[in-house]
């Protein structure tokens, strides 16, 4: 019977595991020091390598050698390795989920292994338990036996309550580079005899997203449909994506406002049984890369910029609902063609549709007897009646782009890593129904740099940062609720970060750095007329008491 090739090319030992070495080297210290912990929680994406560690660390305890390294020769590990082992039990919770399945459990880690020194349970995707089989779960974790060991497996952490995490010692699994997922393909392609392009074992790489399992699989299943040389056309047809080339076309007819081009290459598409989503998604990438060579390495644009940031935001805000649509093909054509009709006749771009129904959500959440004014006059102009208007994004934003700056001067390394775990913490309430949208709108976000006072977060898309503006004071105060911080938060959009971070390191290697700016005061605009308002100042931040040295921690560069 044919085995597949991610089971057939599995790690039997650290020595094969590709990526995740800073844990191994840990988990081969403690076996050399004897420092065994009685519960370990390995959480982290899809195929990154968490119930392999979690074999072959259970086979690493039991091995008599105990030196870091399986031997592969003594006892323990002959019969660690073969099917009639009966001390390494693994544990499928998405199937054993219930308190009865723990409740025995409990009963039988008090039987002493049969022939290894540690009996070791491994609990594959933990989270799965419910929430009477992880209270059942908590007594044994808390005073387990010394012959046994638990290893809990997870991709969704921030579903295990904090009772269980804080009994584990917690690994967590980082996504596998392109560049690492490549190799290690070419190695299993060489070994199998497969004529395979270069290029095609790289675009695997990108597909599978971090995980080796998901990019082992794609392979698999390349090798299926083409026997002989697989080339990128190969791929392109088991992957549902496009060649670059019509890629381009399609890009062509979407700029240039041709809707019958664009109508007739959905069609051969959906003929050719090509993925929707998966075409929308590699347009992203390339229109996005060449936004970013154009600010970073002034390369010229074919088409015009604020259109191609329209197209970026249309998508990345409907992608979620086109997966979920009953027809994909009618809800992707009535979209784009929507979006060539708005650019062809001037009555207002798609990002200001979205950002129509962006304020329109905000209004709900906030105050359902707020307004929103629409005018059009050859272009669509947008009149919040409060105190939101464009004098005061622009303000705002300014003041954003000062406080990232000035945060930046003290940022320090130790400081972000706080805030990358506060971030974690929001995910908890992504299902509020009161606050939830709050959680959401900071998620979208990443954490850039931080000093003791201030976070910088960064977001993609223009039309995200205007949304999470709009109502600033309500998500600082949620994000200080929830995580107990007492940190202010800057919002900037992905391109002034990036502006921030070259200036910031070419000062940084001058021997310089940013020189501190005093805050303006916010703009605010009277509530009470929307014909006459009147300007008042209100302070954000306060202003340094002191001096702030010129050099701190270099902050985040990728």
């Amino acid at each position: 019977m044919y085995k597949a090739l991610y089971r057939k090319y599995r790690p039997k030992k650290f020595e094969e595991i590709v990526s995740q070495k800073a844990i191994i080297t840990t988990l081969r210290n403690a076996v050399r020091m004897h420092h065994i912990n009685h519960a370990y929680l390995f959480s982290g994406p899809r195929g990154t390598g968490k119930t392999t560690i979690a074999k072959i660390f259970a086979r690493l305890v039991n091995c008599e050698q105990a030196d870091g390294s399986i031997c592969e020769t003594c006892s323990n590990c002959l019969y660690s390795a073969s099917s009639e082992c009966m001390d390494i039990i693994e544990i499928d919770a998405a199937s054993n989920n219930g308190v009865d399945e723990i409740r025995a459990l409990r009963n039988k880690i008090s039987i002493l292994p049969t022939k290894l020194k540690y009996k070791v349970y491994i609990i594959d995707e933990v989270h799965m338990l419910s929430i009477g089989a992880f209270n059942a779960l908590l007594k044994t974790l808390e005073e387990p036996p010394a012959h046994v060991i638990f290893i809990l497996a997870t991709t969704d952490p921030q579903k295990i309550p904090s009772t269980i995490v804080s009994r584990c010692q917690c690994y967590y699994f980082k996504k596998i580079t392109p560049a690492e997922i490549s190799q290690h393909l070419y190695k299993i392609a060489q070994q199998e005899k497969i004529e395979i392009d270069s290029n095609v074992l790289d675009a695997i790489a990108q597909s599978s997203d971090g995980g080796l399992r998901d990019a082992i699989g794609m392979l698999d299943k390349i090798i299926s449909y083409q026997t002989n040389h697989i080339t990128m056309d190969d791929f392109l047809q088991i992957n549902g994506s496009l060649p670059l080339s019509e890629l381009k076309h399609l890009e062509e007819f979407l700029f240039s406002n041709q809707s019958k081009g664009i109508i007739e290459s959905i069609d051969a598409y959906y003929d050719e049984g090509k993925d929707l989503v998966q075409v929308l998604k590699q347009l992203m990438i390339d229109i996005k890369d060449q936004l970013v060579e154009f600010y970073l390495q002034g390369t010229p644009l074919l088409y015009d910029e604020q259109k191609m940031i329209d197209i970026l935001n249309l998508l990345n805000e409907k992608l979620v609902d086109i997966k979920k649509a009953d027809d994909i093909k009618l809800y992707v054509e009535i979209m784009l063609l929507h979006f060539v009709h708005k650019n062809g006749n001037n009555n207002g771009s798609s990002s200001e549709i979205i950002s129509r129904e962006i304020i329109s959500d905000i209004k709900q959440h906030e105050n359902p007897e707020k307004k929103v004014v629409l005018k059009n006059d050859h272009h669509l102009e947008q009149t919040i009646v409060d105190d939101k208007s464009e004098n005061y994004f622009e303000n705002f934003n300014s003041i954003m782009k000062i406080r990232s700056k000035n945060s930046m001067i003290t940022a320090k390394k130790q400081e972000l890593l706080k805030e990358n775990e506060n971030w974690k913490k929001l995910e908890e309430f992504t299902f509020d129904k009161v606050e939830g949208y709050l959680a959401c709108e900071l998620l979208d976000g990443l954490p850039r740099a931080s000093n003791s006072e201030t976070v910088v977060v960064s977001y993609e898309y223009e039309a995200l940062l205007e949304k999470v503006n709009l109502h600033y004071e309500s998500l600082v105060k949620f994000y200080q609720k929830v995580t107990g911080s007492s940190k202010n938060i800057a919002f900037i959009s992905e391109t002034i970060w990036n502006q921030l971070k070259v200036e910031y390191i070419s000062l940084i290697k001058s021997g310089q750095n940013f020189i501190y700016e005093e805050e303006p005061a916010i703009i605010k605009e009277d509530q009470g007329s929307s014909e006459h308002p009147t300007a008042t100042n209100t302070r954000i931040s306060t202003a340094a008491d002191e001096a702030i040295a010129l050099f701190g921690d270099l902050v985040e560069i990728e």
